[in-house]
């Protein structure tokens, strides 16, 4: 990956977030969030979130977890390109899932803000379910 790699707050809060879901660290991942921060990973409605209106608070961050992240046997995370404006981190790549013993590549745009303190108040995953499908193969 070439690309610039200040120590911006949400790049680093982005960068703390893949490799602690990578790792399958859930007490370090849901630490790096605020109290009242927002995950909607896909953006809109989907099975993971059927109204599509993200996931609210700590606690709703920690089910999320435990219905996708740690459903995985692993997770990579392919970024091409990263790029900060304000505190906010945009990342476009590619998340490669394996989940029984199959693997799914979800392309997207994956934008963390953060608060003052660095924590991450919102994390928003633009990808499309169906075209993610579209890769499954065997492991």
């Amino acid at each position: 990956m070439d690309m610039t790699t200040t120590d911006h707050p949400a790049r680093l809060a982005g960068q703390a977030s893949r490799e602690a879901a990578s790792g399958r660290r859930k007490d370090e991942w849901l630490a790096l969030f605020a109290e009242d921060a927002c995950v909607e990973d896909p953006v809109g409605p989907s099975g993971f979130d059927p109204e599509g209106k993200g996931h609210h608070g700590l606690d709703a961050i920690s089910r999320f977890y435990d219905m996708t992240i740690a459903t995985t046997e692993s997770l990579e995370f392919l970024i091409t390109d990263s790029l900060v404006c304000g505190n906010e981190n945009v990342n476009i790549g590619t998340i490669r899932s394996t989940v029984a013993g199959s693997q799914i590549d979800a392309e997207g745009v994956f934008i963390y803000r953060v608060n003052e303190d660095g924590k991450i108040t919102s994390l928003r995953a633009f990808w499309e379910v169906d075209r993610a499908m579209k890769t499954l193969r065997k492991a």
